[in-house]
């Protein structure tokens, strides 16, 4: 049963912020940081941004926000969410550590599941660079500092040298902020659960398949309450990460309306709108613990299923072959025929390949009858969190009975049910899906809840 949502992402730093923002159409669309430009010759200079994160009102303490990447931050922040949500106290427990309990729960049966593509990567990336470039900052400041001032190799230098940019001192904690767990071990400090506590790193997958190895747990008895989903956290100091996806012709590409530049699904689609990071958390509960406690359920997940391609490292398998036998074994694990899904939310990266060739799985699969839309044309592509985001869509469509469109979609590329404006939409099942560079497929079912 899920109980409970929390997101943190481009176009909501809460899940009633975001769930309104996607109704509405609304997605976030920013130039990259401008000083990134120095290092490299971009094609690509759009990507989504997230919010401000308020620590403050989070209220992590002095250590936390020395010792945390953002990763962790931001996964705290949409757990908490969650947690609210699905009607769960917090009590604090240890105030050194700013742990807490929740009351109810038996600790030993809550568990966290984390889904990452990359984990503490601004922790990495910051650290190396001061390590890398400390010193020689430092020493062509001085050699600047020791020619005549009306030099013009003097202002290089200096130009040089506030180029070079790096945190102000290499954290001593750089081993546990950049490990991919951090985030899982994290959230299970901070609510003190000591059942399993997993991550999951198979990138723009991760966040489904934590969400599907929860359901798991909870479906055979291990677990009574977990939380589940996925963290990223992309931005570096010179937009390395950014770069490598740029190299690859992943992204976007400028135009001269930036909104409209993400574009899943459309003839016209130029690739995918990379995400400054995200989290999307959902809290599972075993149906009887649900129902004692007299929680509001937003939905169930029936079913879950993966498999590999075995392809490439970077491109999907042309014939979609795995990607048609994993949707087709999630719905028979959910006790359904493809019939009987109504609604689908799609991968939808807005790259070429890609969309092609779920647009003709899809077909094969459901036929042009099931309702479809992209939840990243509206927030962009977050990685590891993005199959967590819209896990939270789906819950939220099958608890109101609506959805939100599929914005940007002028010219399809394949005849499908598209949802074309957000509105009210009939619907019993839904199923998300999600691809990953590597060739991992994974897929859930959800059913509305009905009391």
């Amino acid at each position: 049963m899920i109980t409970g949502t929390g997101v943190f992402c481009p176009n909501g730093s809460d899940v009633d912020e975001f769930w309104s923002n996607c109704l509405a159409g609304c997605g976030r669309v920013g130039r990259i940081p401008e000083h990134w430009l120095d290092h490299a010759d971009l094609r690509s200079t759009l990507w989504a941004p997230l919010p401000e994160l308020d620590l403050d009102g989070l209220g992590a303490n002095r250590n936390e926000r020395s010792q945390r990447d953002p990763v962790s931050l931001i996964g705290e922040c949409a757990a908490r969410q969650a947690l609210a949500q699905a009607g769960h106290d917090l009590v604090l427990r240890d105030r050194r550590a700013n742990a807490f309990g929740i009351p109810g729960v038996e600790a030993e049966r809550a568990g966290i599941f984390v889904g990452t593509g990359i984990g503490g990567a601004h922790s990495f990336l910051g650290n190396f660079s001061h390590h890398l470039l400390g010193r020689a900052k430092r020493e062509i400041e001085d050699l600047a500092g020791r020619l005549p001032p009306t030099m013009k190799e003097a202002d290089e230098l200096r130009m040089t040298g506030r180029r070079l940019v790096h945190p102000e001192r290499f954290n001593a904690f750089a081993v546990s902020m950049l490990m991919p767990n951090a985030t899982a071990a994290h959230l299970g400090q901070k609510f003190t659960f000591h059942g399993a506590n997993v991550t999951t790193t198979v990138a723009c997958a991760a966040g489904t398949v934590a969400i599907g190895q929860a359901f798991r747990a909870i479906q055979c008895g291990e677990l009574d309450l977990a939380l589940a989903g996925g963290c990223e956290y992309l931005r570096d100091d010179y937009g390395a990460i950014f770069r490598g996806f740029d190299i690859a012709r992943t992204l976007v590409q400028d135009c001269s309306d930036p909104a409209t530049a993400n574009r899943p699904f459309d003839v016209q689609r130029s690739g995918f709108l990379l995400a400054e990071g995200g989290a999307g958390i959902l809290c599972l509960e075993e149906r009887g613990m649900a129902l004692r406690r007299g929680a509001t359920i937003l939905a169930e997940v029936t079913g879950f299923a993966q498999t590999f391609d075995a392809h490439n490292m970077m491109s999907i398998a042309p014939d979609g072959r795995q990607v048609e036998r994993m949707v087709r074994a999630a719905v028979a694990d959910a006790g359904i025929t493809p019939e009987r899904v109504d609604y689908l939310n799609a991968h939808g990266t807005g790259t070429r390949i890609n969309d092609a060739i779920e647009s003709e799985v899809i077909a094969r699969v459901f036929g042009p009858r099931v309702k479809v839309n992209s939840t990243k044309a509206l927030t962009g592509h977050s990685i590891g969190a993005s199959g967590a985001l819209e896990a939270v869509v789906c819950a939220h469509s099958l608890a109101e009975q609506r959805t939100h469109a599929c914005v940007n979609l002028q010219e399809p590329v394949a005849d499908l049910a598209f949802v074309r404006s957000s509105g009210a939409l009939e619907m019993d099942h839904a199923l998300s899906q999600s691809f990953a560079f590597g060739g991992h497929n994974a897929a859930l079912v959800f059913r509305r809840h009905q009391a």
